[in-house]
């Protein structure tokens, strides 16, 4: 009789190796060797591929924890948004006003459908009224008070304003608050347990999602930093997600169980004209960017939380997704590795790609100078007598302002010192002079005189 420490020679045989989990494993070392190169503490990566999926994190984490997702909320909201047009209670082409009162006749304007396309015209925020402790009143008239930044319907212009009104217009339609009705419409129904960065008094709840990091680029070192989020912006940035719920959610609009009825999963993704959200996507649609891929458009979108940076990219097509959720603020550098290489690995994932001449630029000429605001956005350009040229933003200055083709332009970013593209100066067809800038897809008029 063997020994207990014997092995038979059935127990010699080469099991059958689960392509799954030689899956699972590249991932793993794609994953923990991007995090480790950026600084990013944690990290949680899902990928779907045709039916297949592989998963990976990084760091001291579980795959179910909860990273803050930021903007990605938007496309959640959206989709709650949509719900409510497969009931029969709202329409793409209502406009805010028919569901929300105390807007006033300008603000009220803009469709549902040009607001989740963030082609409403609408201020990309509103500071001083998200301090007002979630009260929707003061919000609407502070909305009023606002205005618009360019009329409905003219172009792109990425607002968190928009979204916070589609939250409240959720909630008056339906009767709950947007966190009840989030929960009980959309996360129940797609298997995704509720976490959300703020919550109002009777739903506060602490220690649901991990928390964001400040990376210093230099030497990696990171420090924890607090979520800023007011209640009042919940709509637009509150929600805290795994990758595996960003994968859940990407594979509703794949033909994959989900609330949302199909043919308006497609007109989610599906890209408004005229919208050109320069420096974010290629496309836009009631509530997903569009990014061009070799063999297919993708949808999803970003999201940048407190030292967070997380991504969704859907291939509706090809029954792809990919989910990438970190809590350092270079996660979005470790994304921009991280889609190279899958396209190495065969996996031709849709991103936007900015320009690339970023060495070839030409002065700006002296007659930019001034000052471009967005609700309580500021840019300031500065075009010096010897010709050198700084944008600041807020207060934070980007030095070496330079032109590349068709009014884009490039600065050096203040932190790390990496040439990147700050955005593109709009000229008014009527007159041929620079009227606006649009920055982080974010469109700012310009104000003649400095202030």
């Amino acid at each position: 009789m063997p020994s207990p420490t014997t092995l038979s020679q059935s127990s010699l045989e080469v099991p059958v190796r689960d392509p799954r989990s030689a899956a699972d494993g590249r991932l793993q070392r794609l994953l923990t060797g991007l995090a480790h190169k950026h600084g990013v503490p944690a990290a949680q990566l899902v990928v779907t591929d045709g039916g297949r999926t592989a998963s990976a994190t990084a760091g001291e984490i579980t795959a179910e924890a909860k990273f803050p997702a930021g903007s990605i909320t938007k496309a959640f909201t959206a989709a709650l948004a949509m719900l409510l047009v497969a009931d029969g209670d709202l329409d793409p082409d209502d406009p805010l006003g028919e569901h929300l009162d105390g807007l006033g006749p300008q603000v009220g304007r803009p469709t549902v459908g040009q607001v989740l396309s963030h082609t409403g015209g609408l201020p990309a925020a509103l500071g001083a009224a998200a301090d007002g402790a979630g009260s929707a009143r003061r919000y609407l008239r502070a909305c009023r008070d606002a205005g618009l930044v360019q009329p409905p319907g003219l172009g792109f212009s990425y607002s968190n304003v928009g979204y916070v009104l589609t939250g409240y217009l959720v909630e008056a339609i339906t009767g709950m608050s947007w966190w009840e009705a989030m929960e009980s419409l959309l996360l129940d129904e797609l298997g995704i347990d509720a976490a959300f960065v703020v919550e109002p008094g009777a739903r506060r709840r602490t220690g649901t999602h991990v928390s964001g990091h400040a990376v210093h680029a230099a030497s990696g070192r990171a420090r924890p930093v607090a979520q800023t989020l007011t209640p009042a912006e919940a709509a637009a940035g509150a929600l805290a997600l795994s990758a595996g719920d960003l994968a859940a959610f990407g594979r509703m609009f794949c033909g994959g169980d989900g609330p949302l009825p199909a043919d308006l999963a497609e007109l989610m993704r599906r890209p408004v004209p005229g919208a050109e959200p320069f420096g974010l996507a290629d496309a836009w649609g009631l509530g997903l960017a569009g990014y061009r891929g070799a063999d297919a458009d993708w949808a999803g979108h970003d999201g940048t939380a407190d030292g967070t940076s997380c991504h969704l990219r859907i291939d509706a097509s090809h029954g792809r997704v990919v989910a990438l959720t970190t809590n350092g603020s270079t996660g979005s550098a470790l994304w921009t590795d991280l889609v190279a290489a899958l396209r190495a690995d065969g996996l031709p994932v849709g991103d936007y790609e900015l320009p690339r001449d970023l060495d070839r630029a030409a002065r700006p000429a002296a007659d930019l100078t001034g000052r471009y605001t967005n609700g309580d956005l500021e840019y300031q350009v500065d075009v010096r007598a010897d010709g050198d040229a700084v944008l600041v933003v807020d207060g934070e200055v980007y030095p070496e302002l330079a032109l590349l083709r068709d009014g884009a332009f490039s600065v050096r970013e203040p932190g790390t010192g990496r040439r990147i593209i700050g955005g593109r100066f709009l000229t008014d067809p009527a007159t041929g002079t620079v009227s606006a800038m649009q920055a982080g897809g974010r469109v700012a008029r310009r104000r003649l005189r400095a202030s």
